[in-house]
């Protein structure tokens, strides 16, 4: 099972809102998850990151990987 942190997409049309999801990368994007470890708001300025950096750090030392704009969300939640 190969699994990924990536965004899901909620809110609507034109005005998006992202969480921050473990999720078997079979699934479709806005399907089934593992957990929630955050959310990504970038319709705000500047954009409301909230992040589990604890939680993230866990799951992507048991294998995890993150897709490239969760690495630079998490970089700049770490950060805070």
């Amino acid at each position: 099972m190969a699994v990924k942190i990536r965004l899901r997409r909620m809110g609507a049309k034109k005005a998006p809102f992202y969480r921050i999801v473990v999720a078997d990368s079979r699934y479709p994007r806005d399907g089934r998850f593992i957990e929630e470890i955050g959310t990504y708001d970038p319709t705000k300025n500047p954009s409301v990151i909230n992040v589990d950096v604890e939680k993230a750090n866990k799951w992507i030392a048991n294998g995890a990987q993150p897709t490239d704009t969760v690495k630079k969300i998490l970089k700049i939640g770490a950060e805070k």
